[in-house]
């Protein structure tokens, strides 16, 4: 869903993101960012790193919280700023919820609250995968993003 300009107001939630991200997914991943740290793919390096499975890339939050903002604010806009904290290991076969709340709007910027919460699964109960996150959201025009 992308928000035609005016559409979106503050308090509003963006359409929710489900993904389930498997191991395929994270060979996939680690290819496209030349990041082959062994604790995301390699059964050996997990089984002595004494972890139930191979380890979620964390930036994989960041990439599902530009893409909950893109997904609502159209294809002009463009993520000025992005910040979030980890605190949990998320595992190959668990599936993540992106949420956000715009807190602020204007005609140029929004800025969106946003959580990824990691759903239960046989690793563990629902528990926080990123939080607090914040971006920073330029609404373009045609042209291009806004200015600031």
């Amino acid at each position: 869903m992308t928000a035609a300009p005016g559409e979106l107001a503050v308090g509003q939630s963006l359409p929710v993101i489900e993904r389930t991200i498997t191991l395929a997914d994270m060979i996939a991943y680690a290819g496209a960012t030349w990041d082959w740290y062994g604790l995301h793919y390699d059964p050996a390096f997990v089984e002595a790193a004494k972890v139930p499975g191979p380890v979620v890339d964390g930036q994989v939050f960041g990439a599902y919280f530009v893409e909950l903002c893109q997904d609502a604010f159209g294809p002009q806009s463009f993520v000025r700023e992005l910040s979030f904290t980890f605190r949990n290991l998320m595992f190959a076969g668990e599936t993540v919820r992106v949420e956000g709340t715009v807190t602020e709007i204007d005609t140029e910027r929004a800025v969106v609250e946003m959580t990824a919460t990691i759903l239960a699964s046989d690793f563990g109960p629902e528990r926080a995968a990123a939080k607090p996150a914040r971006a920073v959201v330029l609404l373009g025009t045609p042209d291009g993003p806004g200015a600031r």
